[in-house]
């Protein structure tokens, strides 16, 4: 089982009413969740570990997941509310409006933090769970526990909106991650910001002697690349008329992670030998899911029959 371990939210998403005004309606979101959500759809054994609420928008979250064939008994569950996010849409970018104070996400703590049997053999860790403690001290501390023994991966997803005030420690927690990952995924915006301006594969290979020994870097329409400290592998993307990006990353993330599994690459040994053509495979399949759902509004991942 492939466990995502993060953020899981309700986002408000801008819509017209019947009589054309403007309002907000709500859907199951968060960076995290929709990368377990994507894994199931794509048909991948899918887990997913956060705080949930039990209250009413929690139920939602536990439906969506469960909906998504989503193993969701990993949760820690609490009466503390579920994180809210008013989105706004400007061109197809999202830029956001938060509402998590103690929050059931974000107040997770290190004594939740669950026993993992032995058929989870990859846990996935990024996006806005990873800023504000004491949930982001507690992913950190769990993939520090079982990062001996599985594969892990990693997309910090940097909203620089959400750091403010706050990149010291951010910076400290993300390297640290990154050095421990066995796979770390980054947008080229995510990569200059991690290590500055400068070639892609020259930073992705800096990234490699740090410890990772596979690096995903998507550059948007031009497609994504896959590193490692002797391949350096390329797939287009493909041409689609964007609805949203709105969940594309992490549709990406899935789809690399699905195909590595198929091709049964998810262990330690594997991916070090990992091939040129069980990488092609993975940006492929990243790329084509994260197509769809850019073709249409929200975080809405593809289920394997449409691809």
């Amino acid at each position: 089982m492939i466990l995502s371990c993060g953020e899981a939210l309700i986002d408000m998403l801008p819509r017209t009413s019947t009589l054309g005004e403007p309002c907000f309606a709500p859907y199951a979101g968060g960076a995290v969740m929709n990368t377990a959500i994507a894994l199931g759809r794509l048909g991948a054994p899918s887990g997913f570990f956060s705080g949930l609420s039990n209250d009413m928008l929690g139920e939602i979250l536990t439906q969506t997941l469960e909906a998504s064939k989503v193993d969701t008994s990993f949760c820690a569950r609490s009466g503390r509310p579920t994180t809210v996010a008013f989105v706004k849409l400007v061109d197809g970018q999202a830029t956001y409006a938060f509402y998590d104070e103690n929050t059931a996400g974000l107040m997770l703590s290190q004594d939740q933090l669950p026993t993992l049997p032995a058929d989870v053999t990859t846990l996935f860790f990024g996006g806005i769970s990873l800023v504000n403690d004491p949930a982001a001290s507690t992913y950190a501390a769990l993939q520090a526990r079982e990062c001996g023994q599985r594969v892990t991966m990693i997309d910090p997803n940097i909203r620089l909106g959400f750091i403010a005030g706050k990149e010291v420690p951010y910076r400290t927690r993300i390297e640290g991650m990154i050095a421990k990952a066995d796979i770390v995924k980054l947008s080229d915006e995510d990569l200059a910001w991690v290590m500055g301006d400068g070639d892609i594969a020259t930073l992705a290979r800096q990234i490699i002697a740090k410890g990772p020994k596979l690096v995903f870097i998507t550059e948007g329409a031009k497609g994504a690349r896959a590193i490692t400290a002797t391949q350096d592998r390329f797939v287009a993307a493909q041409k689609i008329i964007v609805a949203d990006t709105v969940g594309a990353g992490d549709t990406f993330n899935a789809g690399a992670l699905a195909s590595l599994h198929t091709a049964g690459a998810l262990t330690k040994a594997r991916l070090a030998a990992v091939t040129d053509a069980e990488l092609d495979a993975a940006l492929s399949l990243g790329t084509r899911a994260a197509a769809i759902t850019c073709s249409r509004p929200g975080a809405n991942p593809p289920w394997a029959h449409e691809l």
